[in-house]
């Protein structure tokens, strides 16, 4: 497994690389789930982040095509050697043919925006009907079906719940294991810290994202390399089943 670092300034980034996280996610947390950070921000973020060490971004919840490509379109992306996640949320949307519809245009605007290591992640919410979307089978059919990279659960909510208060342990694998089947990659996140990592190597996805685990003063602080380095090394030890190639 390994683990993405949320961070919402380019000051946070060199606390997360060197406290040994594997992927560096630009995420503004004021803004809910999946907010997006500026542009120049994310400007700012990538320029800091290492060229061997895969990138992220959260571009927030979409309904509509035109949202879609306005947010891919202004993030500016310079291209690099390793993957660049585009995270996109789906609340507000049931319909699944609606998300098809949007995934396939944000895996079109992806290829248009100049790096070819650009990769979309389809994320669902186990707190769904908080979110009024889709839930999370609906969500990775419908990523299974138009060529995205991944899948990612998370939590809409952020109220002092995490993951596996809103969904259990093996539902979660048993989503997991779909996806893989579908050749996606898989990542968890939603409040998670050292307490779920057990909970959390049980369903052995391939990517496990922190945020309010990894600062202090929690998910509005900012990101310690303390905490980084602590969840790093208990993933370490934590001998997943599966191992990414």
């Amino acid at each position: 497994m390994r683990l993405l670092a949320s961070v919402r300034s380019a000051d946070e980034v060199l606390a997360a690389v060197s406290g040994g996280a594997d992927i560096i996610d630009a995420k503004e947390p004021t803004r809910g789930s999946l907010g997006a950070v500026a542009p120049e921000v994310f400007a700012w973020i990538q320029a800091r982040v290492p060229l061997d060490l895969e990138l992220s971004a959260a571009l927030g919840d979409v309904a509509s095509p035109l949202e879609v490509r306005t947010r891919i379109a202004a993030l500016g992306v310079v291209p690099r050697l390793t993957p660049v996640f585009l995270k996109l949320g789906f609340a507000g949307v049931g319909r699944p043919r609606r998300i098809k519809a949007l995934l396939e245009v944000a895996c079109t605007a992806a290829r248009e925006m100049g790096c070819p290591s650009a990769r979309v992640i389809a994320v669902a919410y186990a707190d769904n009907e908080n979110a009024g979307c889709a839930d999370p089978g609906t969500v990775w059919d419908a990523a299974g079906s138009v060529g995205v990279a991944g899948v990612l659960l998370d939590t809409w909510s952020k109220g002092g719940r995490h993951l596996f208060n809103w969904i259990e342990p093996e539902a979660v694998r048993n989503l997991v294991n779909q996806a893989r089947c579908a050749g996606l990659l898989t990542a968890l996140a939603g409040g998670l810290g050292p307490e779920q990592l057990p909970a959390a190597c049980q369903v052995d996805p391939d990517i496990v994202g922190f945020r309010g685990a990894l600062c202090q003063g929690g998910r509005d602080g900012k990101v310690s390399r303390a905490r980084v380095r602590r969840l790093k090394t208990l993933l370490e030890a934590s001998n997943p089943v599966h191992q990414p190639n």
